[in-house]
């Protein structure tokens, strides 16, 4: 009796895994509904070219960072941060007490090799003095002439000025802060002009070409646009197996440096694989579905896609090539429902 009841089970099994593989069952009364007008398409196996989404940084194209070229206390830095300032406006000004001392040592040092030289060529004009000596207070004028500008240069680093027109995008010191040489100070960037900078992979880099024009996604504000590719890097990461590349970004007025943007690069030529129209596919709770026609009539079936290719979705199981799935007016078919086709 034991025996039996299992083989009672192991047929009630069988029955159920074989009813799921079936066609799902005709709705009642489907052939009795009209005929629904529909759109459809042929499916054939075609080459996808595959495409990646890269992540990257909007930046300014034109931007600056202002560092120190000599060790003083900030006296001035006028500019707040967001500030827009003009070509050559003050930005820092360091505490030039020494520096200023230096240089009136060399003007001073400056003014003495002149009238040495001066004396001795009013000496030599007299046989008074030698050609050697003057020689060697010409020498001493040219040392000390290198001094007051070696002296002057360097008073100069106390003032540091915009380099250009921009805003102040970072700021990392104030007044009364220890400048000391190469330690930045401000961020100056020009807002007018951005860029998208990304980490390609090596692979995706030949696809690329100066001129391309690459779909750009900027969630943050709401950018869906275009970039065009101004800069390839000629060497990859070692570390990344990557290489920078730069895309120009025509409309950014709404963009900030700094942002998080996406963009779809292409890739390599896939195998053959079947497309369809992304309106053909819909979802059945957890599962994908579409209609194919069979004789003008509405057959439902269950699919597994992969990736999208643009405006259209790959197919890896439930469909074969030269079968026709409605694409547009299946959003309320049934299964079974009659067909008419409308171009």
């Amino acid at each position: 009796m034991r025996c039996h009841h299992r083989l009672l089970a192991v047929l009630g099994l069988t029955l159920l895994v074989a009813a799921g593989c079936r066609q799902p069952p005709e709705a009642p009364n489907a052939k009795s509904l009209p005929p629904a007008a529909v759109r459809v398409f042929t499916v054939a196996q075609k080459p996808a070219r595959l495409q990646q989404e890269m992540t990257g940084t909007v930046e300014a194209v034109e931007q600056a960072t202002i560092a120190a070229k000599v060790t003083g206390v900030i006296e001035e830095l006028p500019v707040a941060l967001g500030a827009a300032v003009p070509k050559g406006a003050l930005l820092v000004r360091i505490a030039a007490g020494e520096t200023n001392a230096r240089l009136s040592q060399a003007e001073a040092r400056l003014g003495q090799a002149k009238r040495n030289l001066e004396r001795e060529r009013r000496l030599l004009a007299k046989d008074a003095s030698t050609p050697e000596t003057v020689r060697s207070q010409e020498d001493a004028l040219r040392v000390a002439e290198a001094g007051y500008r070696e002296a002057k240069t360097i008073y100069g680093y106390t003032v540091i000025t915009a380099p250009f027109a921009g805003t102040i995008a970072r700021k990392m010191a104030h007044a009364g802060d220890l400048a000391t040489p190469g330690q930045p100070l401000l961020v100056l960037e020009n807002g007018g002009r951005l860029q998208v900078v990304a980490a390609v992979p090596e692979t995706v880099v030949p696809q690329l070409k100066i001129g391309d024009s690459v779909p750009v996604s900027i969630p943050a504000a709401g950018y869906e646009g275009k970039g065009t590719v101004a800069e390839i890097a000629s060497a990859s990461d070692a570390a990344t197996r990557s290489a920078l590349v730069k895309l120009a970004i025509a409309d950014g007025a709404t963009l900030r440096s700094g942002q998080y943007a996406r963009l779809i690069l292409p890739g390599t030529a896939a195998a053959e694989t079947l497309l369809v129209p992304a309106t053909a596919v819909g979802r059945m709770g957890q599962m994908e579905r579409l209609f194919v026609v069979q004789e003008a009539t509405a057959r439902l079936r269950l699919v597994r896609t992969g990736d999208r290719h643009g405006d259209q979705v790959e197919i890896l199981a439930g469909l074969n090539p030269g079968e026709q799935v409605v694409v547009q007016g299946g959003d309320h078919l049934v299964d079974g429902q009659p067909l008419r086709i409308v171009p």
